[in-house]
């Protein structure tokens, strides 16, 4: 983005720590103080504090000036040679190829299960249309098919982690960035999401495995631990992602690494927890699945990267995992995604996804789209409404591009 609209939006980022500070000072339960609350707030926070915090913002504007110009996209800039893509992150902002780069992307859970030439000609179509990344899941069990890269113990299953390995060189070699995600938990390779690695153990196994396994590649991050706060199969504590954490640091210093939350918006503490205790280098968001969420997007994003500087701690807020299709029963159309992902650019997010998966409610979960690939490739089981999300997506990113010019 450039400089103008990057500097509005560091204002309206310190606009919101200070109201927040003012309205916890005066005890007010306003949107913005229940936003920012938490039950025993650090003492020592001053008007002093927030011009250090307003002087940091505008230092992460200035590197926002130099963000990424493409003709006729905003993808990801391409790689100087084949295989050399290097992700990176700068405070609020993805690094791709030392450049700033929004990562606009699509769920691609069942990749592995796919062939080669329907990853291709999804690869080629989602290029065509400005995508730059893809979430691909290491642990996909659906539809009686598990097609995880490692099985559950930790260890790999051949044929699909190096199927994971080509598909990340795949993507290095066109200049896009892959997601990798894990998740625990057990499945029978029945249920509609995966997840076989049922302790911790096995998780730091798994870890290793995909780990060692793509070293050579720095084109991706890796998910530590999808939805890790559910309260079900999926939580995972704090204390083992900061081993988790830790391990990473040891096998490859420079992978980025995260961990999603489940279908909610983050407080401070939940911003805490992963930034600062548990030491990820930015924040996924599942943001609620709702026909207000869209409208939503753009504030919720703004509150939260004043939280983050508020623990002076600048991040990336990356919305991994919004709504989709087919999940219940509000069946959001091309305009909502669209809106979502406006939402998500104006609010200074660092990457949005364009999320998909099968039917609940119809005959054999279909379409099933990213969930099952074994059959029909991605673009060929999208739906009218879904086609024009893929067509347009882009189109809003020249228009925030176009907004900047204007405010100049």
């Amino acid at each position: 983005m450039r400089f103008d609209l990057c500097a509005n939006h560091a204002r309206r980022v310190l606009a919101m720590t200070a109201e927040a500070s003012q309205a916890g000072a005066a005890g007010g339960r306003d949107r913005a103080t229940q936003s920012f609350q938490r039950p025993q707030r650090a003492t020592g926070y001053s008007v002093a504090s927030e011009w250090l915090v307003a002087r940091r913002i505008l230092c992460v504007v200035a590197i926002k000036f130099v963000m990424i110009s493409v003709i006729g996209t905003l993808s990801a800039a391409e790689p100087s040679k084949p295989g050399s893509t290097v992700l990176g992150i700068s405070d609020s902002r993805f690094i791709v190829n030392q450049q700033p780069t929004f990562l606009l992307g699509v769920s691609y859970y069942g990749a592995l299960g796919a062939s080669e030439d329907f990853i291709r000609r999804d690869l080629d179509d989602l290029q065509r249309h400005g995508f730059n990344w893809i979430r691909v899941w290491a642990t996909w069990g659906a539809f009686d098919n598990d097609v995880s890269a490692v099985d559950s113990n930790g260890a790999a299953r051949p044929p699909f982690l190096a199927k994971l390995q080509w598909l990340v060189a795949q993507c290095d070699q066109r200049g896009m960035v892959v997601d990798v995600t894990l998740t625990r938990g057990k499945s029978d390779g029945k249920s509609l999401s995966g997840g076989n690695l049922p302790d911790f153990d096995a998780h730091q196994r798994a870890v290793e495995t995909i780990v060692n396994a793509l070293t050579q590649h720095r084109n991706w991050y890796l998910d530590l631990a999808n939805e890790r706060d559910v309260r079900d199969q999926r939580f995972v504590s704090i204390e083992e992602l900061e081993k988790l954490r830790q391990l990473v640091r040891r096998l490859d210093p420079q992978l980025l690494v995260t961990a999603s939350f489940g279908g909610h918006d983050l407080t401070k503490r939940d911003a805490r927890d992963s930034l600062i205790d548990a030491g990820h280098d930015f924040l996924s968001v599942h943001r609620p699945r709702h026909a207000k969420s869209p409208g939503q997007t753009e504030d919720r994003t703004v509150e939260l990267l004043a939280i983050a500087t508020e623990l002076k701690h600048g991040a990336a807020v990356h919305h991994q995992e919004p709504f989709r299709r087919g999940y219940a029963g509000w069946e959001p159309n091309a305009d909502d995604f669209l809106t979502d992902l406006r939402g998500a650019v104006a609010g200074g997010a660092a990457g949005w996804c364009f999320h998909n998966g099968s039917g609940r409610t119809t005959a054999d979960n279909r379409p099933r789209r990213s969930f099952d690939l074994r059959e029909k490739r991605l673009v060929d089981q999208l739906d009218s409404e879904e086609l024009k999300v893929l067509a347009e997506s882009r189109q809003v990113l020249i228009e925030a591009q176009d907004d900047e010019k204007t405010s100049q």
